[in-house]
């Protein structure tokens, strides 16, 4: 069965560029982000890595550590990192999970178990291992976003995406469409008008059932 929104994220140790980690050691109380690739040294994936290495301090802002993971080896990540850095301008101090016998990619559903890796492999062995897993503190799967190996990630949606499910946490609160952090955002239906406006102010009521409060507390 695949994995789904609220489940519990899949735990594991692994090696990464910088040394062995256990997934949920390593999230900590902290929100956490995996983005997969396919194998390192490809092109996409390097514009891609570079993006998130210009976003540190935005993740550092939001309390959300970011890992990496290919299927290559950690030597080569190290090396790979060189062209990352050369081409984004911007330290790549996130690890990188060296995924070499696909145990990860399997774990999350990014490839099927009888998945490997053939002798002159390429990307296109392993094209699905192209996603996005964001993780709330409570170790759970927030959000999931699958990507083909022809389209680059918009690491700016990624953001955004992740400041929509901060602002809502354990909140009965929702983000209507093209949201962005300091607008309004809607009241969920589990509060009725009275209830509402007790915990979040004044509503601007659109409709019966779509209601908005000013970016309350």
């Amino acid at each position: 069965m695949g994995l789904r929104i609220n489940d519990i994220v899949p735990n594991f140790t692994a090696e990464t560029d910088q040394g062995e980690i256990t997934f949920h050691d390593w999230i900590g109380d902290s929100w956490a982000i995996l983005f997969s690739h396919p194998a390192d040294f490809t092109p996409v994936c390097t514009t891609e890595f570079g993006a998130v290495s210009q976003l540190a301090d935005e993740w550092a802002k939001r309390g959300t550590k970011v890992i990496g993971l290919s299927v290559d080896s950690a030597a080569e990540h190290v090396k790979w990192k060189s062209d990352i850095e050369g081409f984004s301008g911007a330290k790549a101090s996130f690890p990188i999970i060296a995924d070499t016998d696909l145990k990860v990619s399997k774990l999350f559903d990014m490839l099927p178990a009888d998945a490997y890796l053939p002798d002159g492999k390429t990307a296109a062995d392993s094209a699905s291992v192209r996603s996005v897993f964001i993780v709330s503190p409570d170790k759970k799967i927030q959000l999931m976003m699958i990507y083909p190996m022809t389209v680059g990630r918009n690491f700016a949606e990624v953001l955004r995406a992740l400041d929509g499910l901060q602002r809502t946490y354990k909140q009965p609160l929702a983000t209507p469409a093209n949201w962005t952090a300091g607008q309004d955002v809607i009241v969920g239906l589990a509060l009725d008008d009275a209830a509402a406006e007790a915990k979040f102010g004044k509503l601007d009521k659109k409709l019966p059932y779509l209601r908005f409060a000013k970016n309350p507390a």
